[in-house]
């Protein structure tokens, strides 16, 4: 028994002197990780609230552009852009608004909203579509060099026919006909790219469209 007293002494003591060489440093350790867990913790908290927060205000907005009231969008995709831009509902906000001002002739406020949806969207497909819809806009008011801003650089597959169609659009329009025909004629590689993928025969009516603005440039060089 005094052997086995004495074995755990030492064991006791090993502890010690490891404790005293670690302790400070396992304590650290122990701290971070539950600093961490709450930090995690209050995070979910925090996006799940403003999720729900931008879900209401979101809402607000659908309502409103349902019953034509034009401020009340603006306002409340305002709104969204500026309590909860990092969630999704803030894009979609910012792009029904879009279309709202534009379906009242309010290309101003239109190109605000659409913009920040392009620039901020963290979704490729609403980021795409605030693209097509600001080009759209810019196409109306006749500023055409600024149109072509928003149709550059990647797109997704689902949205590179109609990007390729619009700057076919913005480029006849400019009576650059040549580039507007390469554009129209990339617009149909993009369309037969996205039928393999599909149905074919899916998109048949759009490309009979692309097929004649293409044909309405002649053989333009």
């Amino acid at each position: 028994m005094a052997v086995y007293d004495l074995e755990e002494q030492e064991q006791l003591d090993e502890l010690k002197t490891w404790w005293k060489m670690h302790g400070n440093l396992v304590t650290a350790v122990i701290a971070a990780l539950a600093l961490a867990a709450v930090a995690w913790q209050g995070w979910n908290w925090y996006q799940r609230n403003q999720a729900a927060g931008a879900a209401m205000v979101y809402a607000g907005v659908e309502r409103a552009a349902a019953n034509r009231d034009v401020k009340q969008v603006r306002q409340l995709a305002g709104e969204l852009i500026d309590k909860f831009p990092r969630t999704t509902y803030a894009a979609m906000g910012a792009l029904l608004s879009g279309k709202v001002q534009v379906e009242t002739d309010d290309a101003k406020n239109a190109q605000a909203h659409l913009q920040w949806a392009a620039d901020n969207a963290k979704d490729d497909a609403l980021r795409d579509l605030a693209r097509l819809r600001l080009a759209a806009v810019l196409l109306d008011e006749k500023s055409y060099d600024a149109a072509l801003k928003p149709l550059s650089g990647d797109v997704s597959p689902a949205f590179a026919a109609r990007f390729a169609e619009l700057k076919g659009d913005v480029l006849a329009s400019q009576g650059k006909k040549a580039d507007a025909k390469t554009a129209y004629e990339g617009a149909l590689t993009a369309l037969e790219k996205l039928e393999k993928e599909g149905a074919a025969g899916q998109h048949r009516a759009y490309r009979d469209v692309l097929q004649s603005k293409l044909d309405s440039l002649g053989s333009a060089q």
